[in-house]
């Protein structure tokens, strides 16, 4: 048998504000947590030419001094912070988005590089370095010595 309830819209709205507000809660904490815990790794480009090996990343805001690039056993290592604006009150800011804090991006680098020789240029909040190829590494083109008929008879008769 069935138990019949007197039907009060009020109860069952305010018990489901209150567990969506709760799971939203939750989920607005969980993502808060998350973004503490994972470091911020700013976008890298790495391209190659025939004469070298060139990467770019993404640094906006990052003060040059503040980077830190370094090549040891032939593995790169790009570290530095970008810090968070103390010219506005925190009070002030309604959404913050962009990742503050120190980073650092390691890539290995193949034998055929000159690490000794790499140039750091930072323009518009964009850090490229240019990797320079071995000599033995950069492609070579070999001449074909196309003979004439005549200088392949010529060369037979030899």
């Amino acid at each position: 048998m069935r138990t019949m309830n007197r039907w009060e819209p009020s109860r069952g709205a305010t018990t489901l504000q209150e567990q969506l507000n709760r799971v939203l809660g939750d989920m607005l904490e969980r993502a808060g947590d998350e973004s503490n815990l994972t470091p911020w790794a700013p976008a890298v480009d790495i391209f190659e030419t025939e004469h070298q090996l060139v990467v770019k990343a993404d640094l906006p805001d990052v003060n040059p001094q503040d980077l830190d690039i370094r090549v040891e056993n032939n593995i790169l290592t790009i570290r530095g912070e970008r810090k968070f604006e103390n010219e506005v009150n925190e009070e002030n800011y309604l959404r913050v988005e962009r990742s503050y804090g120190s980073f650092s991006r390691s890539f290995s680098l193949a034998n055929s590089v000159k690490s000794d020789a790499i140039k750091a240029d930072y323009q518009n909040g964009v850090l490229t370095l240019s990797i320079p190829k071995r000599e033995e590494a950069k492609p070579k083109q070999i001449k074909v010595n196309v003979a004439t008929p005549a200088m392949a008879a010529a060369a037979g008769a030899r």
